[in-house]
């Protein structure tokens, strides 16, 4: 019994974060936020966290399947970038899933599934392999 409440529970949260993050993928202002340990790191337009993953590779992204339930996609039609960040360097990807994904510096920009809040950084260097996206 207690490991289905664990698994409920688990699934409820998931699906409370992909709830939020759906309605924030339309967003299209990016802006900076910074916090100690940390340094500068881009948000969506809301305030949440925006991550890259080390696997991927300029234009190509290595999150695929379960990894993008827990990693969702940043996809905005239109960056707006702030203030001391180069509009440029934004664009968007295609992937292998038919989804368009926003980049930065040809890297795909993800949201953290943990992140319930604007502010918050628990994907900062999960595995190793996840880090905020510094300006």
């Amino acid at each position: 019994m207690k490991t289905l409440k664990m698994m409920l529970s688990g699934m409820l949260t998931m699906a409370i974060a992909v709830l939020m993050f759906s309605s924030v993928a339309a967003a299209d202002g990016v802006g900076v936020k910074e916090k100690d340990g940390i340094g500068k790191y881009l948000t969506d337009e809301k305030g949440m966290t925006l991550y890259l993953f080390k696997k991927d590779t300029a234009g190509t992204s290595a999150c695929a399947g379960p990894c993008v339930e827990k990693w969702p996609l940043f996809s905005a039609e239109k960056v707006t970038a702030p203030e001391g960040v180069n509009a440029g360097d934004f664009g968007a990807i295609v992937r292998g899933d038919g989804k368009k994904q926003t980049t930065y510096k040809g890297l795909p920009l993800y949201y953290f599934f943990k992140d319930l809040k604007p502010g918050d950084t628990a994907g900062q260097g999960v595995n190793n392999v996840w880090y905020v996206v510094a300006p």
